[in-house]
């Protein structure tokens, strides 16, 4: 079974929510569903480029439960930046693929979402070290600190599009599953994405997956087990009813 190239998926930000979408992974699996283009932001970006590397979804899945934020940070040198270091990006990228591929010789099209903080714009970072795209993606301002890359200073992506299904689209995809981590207690603060999500869903082109993370915890892993199974039934529950619809048929 092969990769259908034209088709995308979009994994989206949010902490330790995103372990909800190694759920959504396995399903895909399960199902013989195989995009071709993944693109994501934050947490997103980290489970992204895991897949795009080639690595299975219940490796993935293994590797989500076993998560500590030591992964990804330590406390800084230089707090002036940021009150972690991000370089832990880096030793865990040669950990598990023996070297830090470019992006563009990843197995499968992807593409890390960021944003630059001098143009407050946009980036997709499609080529180039794998690490320097993660740490960028994932640097949340006074937390971890940005990258600078190309005269750009690089930081998350979630500040612009938490959901870049966008950026999916401009890899190349024709089609996207779109996974959405959100709680029922967004307000009206977040109309900008509610509005977003409601193109999302009237787009025939699209299956959005959207995981309730309604009490669970964002920043600390004890509600991971719970998340993959969230993910696991949202991914579910969204593939059967694009089946009915028949929309599952143009995207398979």
């Amino acid at each position: 079974m092969t990769d259908d190239p034209t088709l995308g998926l979009t994994l989206s930000g949010g902490g330790a929510y995103g372990a909800a979408q190694a759920g959504v992974l396995q399903v895909l699996a399960e199902r013989g569903i195989r995009p071709g283009i993944v693109a994501g932001t934050s947490a997103g970006a980290l489970l992204g480029a895991a897949y795009a590397a080639g690595i299975g979804a219940d490796a993935i899945e293994h590797a989500v439960r076993r998560f500590r934020w030591s992964a990804i940070a330590r406390w800084s040198l230089r707090p002036r930046w940021g009150l972690l270091d991000t370089h832990a990006v880096t030793d865990a990228i040669h950990r598990i693929l023996g070297h830090d591929p470019l992006i563009e010789e990843l197995p499968r099209r992807f593409g890390a979402y960021a944003t630059d903080l001098r143009t407050r714009r946009g980036v997709i970072l499609d080529r180039g070290p794998l690490s320097t795209a993660l740490r960028s993606t994932i640097a949340v301002p006074g937390v971890l600190p940005p990258v600078r890359r190309d005269g750009a200073v690089l930081a998350d992506g979630g500040m612009i599009d938490n959901v870049p299904e966008r950026v999916t689209r401009a890899l190349g995809a024709e089609r996207t599953i779109v996974v959405r981590l959100h709680a029922k207690w967004e307000n009206v603060r977040m109309m900008r994405t509610v509005t977003a999500t409601a193109d999302l869903v009237a787009d025939p082109t699209v299956i959005l997956i959207q995981p309730e993370m309604e009490r669970m915890a964002q920043w600390v892993t004890k509600d991971v087990p719970r998340l993959i199974a969230e993910g696991r039934r949202a991914a579910e529950s969204a593939l059967d009813a694009a089946d009915r619809d028949g929309r599952l048929l143009a995207i398979g």
